[in-house]
């Protein structure tokens, strides 16, 4: 396991094969380039996964990611629409507006694909002069992004470019011979190469400029579509009308309507979103309309008092404000009763970049009855706190919800899963991440797991005895077979061998047991009763039964505010001050120097111990590969009860694994593993065992991505965004140090005098 894993594509060559059989696509007349430009044949199929409609609509600036949204008359409230799930590819983002004719429906569909996005959802504006975007409508295609399959590249490409407002057309492609199994394609705008000689004498306007612009992409061992190679600067302007007239987008459009789409991946897939024409659209279900509207589904409803409606909406209008890239989405019924909010900061999508690998979902608020529905999607930074990914209100809590609020939340986190996700044992929540997140590492949280036992089997006579038995039967086992005859002795001891709760929960063991557990990296979010530790919830102490939806929202941003500014002193903390160093050990030095204070002390504890372990002894050798056995006695140093654990080592990639997997579980190296290589000579850890996640010298910027420095100069709206960002910039890199706070200061000050000097001239 490593840290630093969002995706990382290999860079495979590209060898031609004998079973491959290479195809030029009509009206390609680069047909000599057989070898280089390999590809598929295309046929696009009648339903499209992306697709634009944007009939009417006066203003093409406002075409947004349907995200963020603008208010206008204070009338504008976004919402997701989750009906309809079991038809995924049906799924479109559609928003209402009253500020275009005829109160007709525009309709926005977009991709959150499971590869890399941009993190930002903008608008997109094109240079007419250089045909370069400037924003991020679609995100540009980037080497290394992967599809589930070919039609979603081409959908993908294809809709990039519509939103642009040029064409594409497939320039070459290759299938594997005697076979129609596609295996690449190149895709390139509409305007490449020239015509022929015979084509230039007809009367047909010329359209090609040669432009360059292409995407190459290929399919993979992993049986996905990589893109390979990217150019995105184009020799001509866009003219998006006539763009609209072309093949692929007519044909994108009547797949739209036929709603058709082709099969997709689960994590493929797009929401509904509607803008409502007032606040007052988002009623609660609870008031005298049940009386009037009884086919309503009231028990999907969220239930909210007399003000809570106003109370939401003016909290994220206010933050929109202060925030540009803050989300939120709200999802209504059909008659228009708000069901479930979901919403995320800027701060926590970015930190969700650098912390992302293990999340946990927090349902402490609704699996307890809380006054508020409330789930937290949390995390855990380099100091190991938690940290917040993201929140939702939810109406209920069925299978259709969760699967809503997972796309939306995978909506605003780069199109990227987690590695591995940590839930309670809700059952519909376990078949929506099965269904939206297939190939996330899903388990349960052990701490959660080993309360409810104590809590099923509080009444046996023996109470005491049993739990300490527990604790003994889940923990101590190092291998499968161990935990197994443990937890028979364990049920058969105390009669509960027809317990059918307890049944249930055995049955779905390889989910929370340690022992099964070993090769899920958990960054020490897998929490145990043994070690007296637990989950607390990310509000404790904020949020309790009684807490209402008001007292909630002016709590929040202090609770955020609180937790950001221990993040910040721990930082400045684990730069500015040096750890004493309790042994002569060169690894505990190491360690000191790179990794923040709260990490190093819980790694300090592991070379402490390696003084209980007191035999390393090989028992085994494969090649380079060496295993060991470390005996280690109690914390006492009492060898009586002496246990052995097994250690790989690979002398050949300086790799050791412990079969404590202390590692996978914490994050660091455990004391066998260490006794290991130090019986073996080696230094200092190695480097694939530091992880930067843990790092204090790793610099976090939660802030937007930067993206592009092009803008709109006769753009007042792109001068704000631009120069908000850069200015945000300067703030957290500010945030470093004193030093660095001072050097940003008088950078401010000199800017803004420079900045009136020209205000003044103009005068």
């Amino acid at each position: 396991m490593t840290d630093d894993s969002s995706f990382s594509p290999a860079n495979e060559d590209l060898s031609l094969n004998p079973d491959i059989h290479i195809n030029m696509e009509d009206g390609s007349e680069n047909s000599v380039q057989l070898l280089e430009d390999e590809d598929t044949d295309h046929e696009i199929d009648g339903g499209q996964l992306f697709g634009i409609e944007s009939n009417d609509l006066d203003n093409d600036s406002e075409q947004v990611l349907g995200i963020e949204g603008h208010l206008e008359n204070g009338q504008q409230v976004f919402v997701i629409e989750g009906n309809d799930l079991e038809n995924n590819s049906e799924q479109v983002l559609e928003f209402e507006s009253n500020d275009h004719e005829n109160n007709d429906e525009q309709m926005l569909e977009i991709d959150s694909n499971d590869h890399e996005i941009d993190r930002d959802i903008e608008t997109t504006r094109i240079d007419d002069q250089n045909g370069v975007s400037q924003g991020n409508g679609y995100p540009p295609p980037l080497v290394g992004m992967e599809f589930e399959s070919y039609d979603d590249a081409y959908n993908y490409y294809n809709c990039y470019a519509k939103d642009l407002g040029f064409a594409i057309r497939v320039k070459s492609s290759w299938t594997k011979r005697n076979s129609k199994e596609k295996r690449g394609a190149v895709l390139c705008c509409n305007c490449e190469g020239f015509k022929t000689m015979k084509e230039a004498s007809s009367r047909r306007k010329e359209t090609r400029t040669g432009c360059l612009a292409m995407v190459r992409l290929r399919l993979v061992e992993s049986n996905r579509w990589r893109v390979d190679e990217v150019k995105l600067d184009h020799n001509h302007s866009f003219d998006p009308e006539r763009a609209q007239n072309s093949k692929s987008h007519k044909k994108m459009d009547a797949g739209a309507k036929s709603k058709s789409g082709p099969t997709v991946d689960v994590e493929v897939q797009t929401i509904k979103l509607y803008r409502m024409p007032a606040v007052d659209a988002v009623g609660s279900g609870s008031s005298n309309e049940t009386e009037t509207s009884n086919h309503i589904d009231q028990s999907k409803c969220f239930e909210l008092k007399k003000g809570d409606a106003q109370v939401i909406y003016n909290y994220f209008c206010r933050v929109q404000l202060l925030n540009p890239n803050f989300f939120y989405v709200m999802d209504l019924n059909d008659e228009g009763y708000l069901r479930n909010v979901f919403w995320i900061d800027s701060r926590s999508r970015a930190a969700y970049v650098y912390f992302g690998d293990v999340v946990a979902v927090d349902r402490t608020c609704l699996s307890n009855k809380y006054e508020i529905p409330l789930l937290a999607f949390v995390g855990v930074n380099h100091h190991g706190q938690s940290v917040l990914l993201g929140c939702a209100l939810l109406g209920d809590e069925t299978m259709e919800t969760y699967i809503w609020l997972l796309r939306a939340w995978l909506t605003c986190m780069l199109g990227r899963p987690p590695q591995t996700i940590i839930t309670d044992r809700c059952k519909a929540l376990q078949s929506a991440i099965a269904e939206v997140f297939p190939r996330a590492n899903h388990r349960l949280c052990l701490s959660l797991v080993m309360q409810s036992i104590l809590e099923k089997l509080g009444e046996l006579w023996q109470y005491e005895v049993f739990q300490t038995v527990l604790n003994r039967t889940v923990f101590t086992p190092v291998k499968v077979d161990e935990f197994e005859m443990a937890w028979e002795d364990m049920i058969h001891h105390f009669g509960i061998r027809d317990h059918e709760w307890l049944r249930t929960l055995y049955e779905d063991r390889e989910r929370w047991a340690p022992v099964y557990l070993k090769d899920t990296f958990f960054a020490g979010m897998l929490l145990t009763l043994q070690s007296g530790e637990s989950i607390n919830p990310f509000f404790d102490g904020y949020v309790h039964k009684q807490t209402s939806l008001k007292e909630f929202f002016e709590k929040y941003e202090l609770v955020l505010q609180k937790k950001h500014q221990k993040e910040a002193l721990d930082d400045f903390e684990s730069r500015e001050s040096s750890p004493i160093l309790k042994t002569s050990c060169n690894y505990e030095l190491q360690i000191s120097e790179v990794y923040t204070k709260e990490l190093f002390l819980k790694f300090q504890d592991e070379v402490e111990m390696m003084s209980i372990c007191y035999s390393v002894t090989q028992i085994h050798a494969t090649g380079p590969i060496i295993t060991y056995m470390v005996k280690e006695g109690d914390a006492e140093g009492d060898m009586r009860d002496a246990r052995n654990f097994e250690v790989m080592y690979d002398k050949v990639g300086v790799e050791v694994r412990c079969i404590c997997s202390c590692f996978n579980f914490k994050g660091y190296l455990c004391r066998h593993a260490l006794c290991v290589l130090n019986y073996n000579g080696i230094e200092e850890i190695p480097s694939q065992y530091i992880l930067s996640r843990w790092r204090k010298d790793f610099k976090r910027l939660y802030i937007p991505d930067l993206g592009s420095s092009n803008i709109d100069v006769t753009n007042p709206v792109q001068w704000f965004d631009h120069l908000y960002r850069r200015a945000l910039q300067v703030v957290e890199e500010g945030m470093a140090s004193q030093d660095h706070y001072m050097v940003a200061w008088q950078a401010f000050k000199e800017s803004l005098n420079r900045v009136r000097l020209a205000a003044d001239k103009h005068v």
